[in-house]
């Protein structure tokens, strides 16, 4: 008997066995590196790189251990079974094939446990059926104690291993669980080694020829390993290599092809989506059978640069590529790289922001800067237009009953006609509000701008009938031509305003032409909106004050402030006249201020019982600070708010009925006196004398003057002042000019009027002629006759 030990270390080839080691560090390195390879994979090549280390790390323990074997050069020939070999490789390859599943891509404690004990027992069972197969004159005897023992400590070194595999980072993720994984293989195997002992049976006799079959298979085992492991190594890094080289390319949001001599012969995945076919259909192909030019010619690949090119199967005219080229050297070869991006969204996006920037977004019409350029480029054509400006009659008024949802609802629906009514050539635009225009290209005269206007107004009053529906609307045209009526834009569009003026005077829903009559109005108008506006500055305006009395004895209990305007050219300009333009032009806001503060400066020298009435536009209750504005007329002259009689009409509770109540309150809050002017006329309505405790109602001046040959009259006159008993409110009764009048007022209960009758207005009603006013011969009557 003699002990395997003491034949490894004095019956050894030692460069076998170094070769033994060589190979079972190689064996294990690679192990490693495709282990931290899967780990890097999506699950489906992982489950091919794990087949690959198990295969790797079966054979380097295998060829570890027959290398180890191998290197025995004593005096009894053995050589080897070729079924219990292959038998146990193949052992090995499953043991750590199992292993490596259990390990899985992120290692704990467990895994890591779990995967050493499979791995112990597979070198284990590989190194005993590996025994097996010796063919000697020999028998193997065992002695079980060490061998018990060094497959747990081959365990742990395998635990070991792992473990670092799943904690280590940079080359140490790699050295220290091969270092382990050798140290696992070595234990095992010398460990059972030294407790296996070849016991000599004659009877099994010699093998002819043992001893040279063993030459060749050292070589070879070696060589097929070591190769083994550097294909592992090899197709490791190349697979890495490839794949991230891959992931890049398909990474990239550009679509990637490699041409060589005119042909495809490379694509990235991104390529084959926006073609929308394999990448093996596009390899062979030229880049002129997937796209043209973006101008529809043959499509060439770019030298050096970028063109703009489309699909050749695609229709949509915004689906357009830009293909840059670039040469590079790839596969040995020369080759060209077109790198193509698609600017689709961005061509939509970049049409949709110049959409946007030339058009209105609510009705998609032209806007006031692509309607001006639009213009201009029809002046610089010198070619016969139409220009026409358009207005919508009663919108304002829809708007603030039905709400401003409704009001583009109604903006909407006639942009819709507007576009039905034109020509394709034609440009339509909304330049604000209410307010559209429209130029009609080829309107050499008169008549073809009037059938157009015709059809708008047509078309309008089928599709929005008063009777049928409440929000409908109507439309007035101005209309101006080109060139007789201007040559450049400003011209144009102040002349089509000018006419459309003219149209709403004329009594709305209809079409005017531009005239030079209407020129010289509109440059009135202007002229006087001027000169308006620098009334107040110019020391123009002055303020003349009518008696209000009792009717019974024409006893005075106020002044009503009227306004004059003293023109240094015109004259005194009525106020019928200028009041509605400055109400227009919002010049009436300060003229109403300065007609407060200076009729309350001159009613508070006047005596404590006589009032003051002051007039106030519905413009003024748009303002939100008019009861600020009331109460320092008030501080600043020291009249008594009681004094102070504010007159509106029904009109300003049209737009804001809400913060026009609010502004009431706050000035009947400071003990000003609130009277509706002009009832019965207008939007007259019971729920505003409901809403709101008026302290008076003026009857408007058009039926008191009717009153005495129209029955119709006295029966509304008689009406508003029944209610004006019912609500408990004090009645006065406008535009008395009669003693007729005053009689028929007096006999119907009037109890205040005010009138030329009674005197006619001054600047300083106690320093004229009529102070004190004679109370004229009266007939007392009771009211009914």
């Amino acid at each position: 008997m003699f002990s395997v030990l003491e034949c490894v270390v004095h019956q050894h080839d030692l460069r076998f066995v170094l070769i033994a080691a060589l190979v079972c560090i190689l064996g294990n390195i690679s192990l490693f590196v495709v282990l931290n390879r899967s780990t890097h994979c999506v699950d489906a090549r992982r489950r091919h790189w794990l087949v690959v280390a198990a295969v790797a790390e079966g054979m380097g323990v295998w060829a570890t251990h027959f290398v180890a074997m191998l290197a025995y050069r004593g005096s009894m020939p053995i050589r080897f079974d070729v079924g219990l070999t292959i038998l146990s490789v193949a052992i090995a390859i499953a043991f750590f094939w199992c292993s490596f599943r259990w390990l899985g891509k992120a290692p704990d404690a467990r895994r890591c446990a779990l995967a050493a004990v499979g791995a112990a027992i597979g070198v284990a069972a590989m190194h005993f059926i590996g025994m097996a197969s010796i063919i000697a004159p020999a028998r193997v005897a065992y002695d079980w104690a060490p061998i018990l023992i060094s497959v747990p400590l081959s365990g742990f070194c395998f635990f070991a291993a792992f473990l670092a595999f799943a904690r280590a980072k940079g080359w140490k993720k790699i050295a220290l669980p091969a270092a382990f994984a050798v140290l696992a293989i070595v234990v095992l195997h010398f460990t059972a080694m030294s407790a296996t002992t070849l016991v000599p049976d004659p009877t099994r006799g010699s093998i002819p020829g043992a001893t040279s079959s063993r030459d060749w298979l050292v070589p070879a085992i070696v060589i097929a390993n070591v190769a083994l492991v550097a294909l592992a190594l090899t197709g490791s890094l190349v697979d890495r290599w490839l794949t991230d080289a891959h992931g890049l390319a398909d990474a990239t949001l550009e679509a990637l092809a490699i041409t060589y001599d005119g042909r495809i012969i490379e694509v990235n995945a991104r390529l084959c989506t926006l073609l929308g076919v394999s990448s093996g259909a596009i390899a062979g192909s030229t880049p002129s059978d997937w796209f043209v030019a973006s101008n529809g010619a043959a499509f060439e690949p770019p030298n050096g640069h970028s063109a703009e090119a489309r699909l050749r199967t695609s229709i949509d005219e915004d689906h357009i590529l830009e293909i840059a080229t670039q040469t590079i050297e790839y596969r040995g070869r020369s080759c060209q790289v077109l790198a193509i991006r698609d600017l689709s969204d961005r061509k939509r996006a970049q049409r949709a922001i110049e959409h946007l920037a030339s058009h209105d977004a609510l009705t998609d019409l032209s806007n006031r800067a692509h309607f001006g350029r639009a213009l201009d480029a029809a002046i610089s054509a010198k070619k016969p237009f139409a220009l026409l400006a358009l207005d919508l009659d009663r919108f304002k008024a829809v708007n603030d009953i039905f709400g401003h949802g409704a009001g583009d609802e109604i903006l909407c629906r006639i942009a819709d006609i507007l576009r039905s009514a034109v020509r394709a050539d034609d440009v339509v635009a909304r330049i604000g509000g209410d307010e559209f225009l429209v130029i009609q290209t080829g309107a050499s005269s008169p008549d073809d701008a009037r059938k157009l206007s015709a059809r708008i107004l047509d078309t309008l009053a089928i599709e929005m009938d008063v009777a049928r529906d409440p929000m409908a609307v109507g439309v007035s045209i101005g209309v101006a031509l080109f060139p007789q009526d201007g040559t450049d834009a400003e011209v144009l569009q102040r002349n089509a305003d000018t006419a459309l003026y003219r149209a709403k005077n004329n009594g709305k829903g209809n079409a005017a032409f531009f005239d030079q009559e209407m020129d010289a109005l509109a440059r009135e108008r202007r002229a006087l909106e001027h000169d308006l506006r620098h009334a107040i500055a110019r020391d123009e305006l002055r303020i003349v004050y009518q008696p209000l009395v009792a009717t019974a004895f024409a006893s005075v209990v106020g002044y009503e402030a009227l306004l004059r305007w003293e023109h240094p050219e015109r004259g005194d300009v009525p106020p019928d006249y200028f009041i509605p333009v400055a109400e227009e032009i919002g010049a009436i806001v300060p003229i109403g201020e300065w007609v407060l503060r200076e009729a309350c400066r001159a009613a508070a020298n006047w005596p404590k019982n006589v009032s003051i009435a002051v007039n106030v536009s519905t413009i003024q209750f748009q303002v939100p600070n008019l009861p600020a504005v009331v109460r320092d007329a008030l501080s600043q002259s020291g009249l008594e708010a009681h004094r102070l009689e504010l007159e509106i009409t029904e009109t300003a509770f049209v737009r804001n009925k809400h913060s026009a109540l609010k502004a009431l309150h706050e000035i009947r809050a400071l003990g000003v006196r609130i009277a509706m002017d002009d009832f019965g006329t207008g939007y007259s309505s019971l729920s505003n004398l409901k809403a709101f405790p008026f302290d008076k109602i003026k009857i408007d001046k058009s039926f008191v003057a009717s009153i005495p040959d129209d029955e119709a009259a006295r029966s509304i006159v008689r009406a508003i002042i029944g209610l004006g008993r019912s609500f408990n409110m004090p009645i006065v009764a406008e535009g008395v000019e009669t003693g007729e009048q005053r009689q028929m007022l007096l006999d119907e209960g009037c109890p205040q009027a005010q009138g030329y009758y009674f005197g006619r207005p001054a600047p300083d009603p106690f320093q004229s002629e009529t102070w004190p006013l004679a109370a004229p011969d009266i007939e007392i009557r009771d009211a009914e006759g």
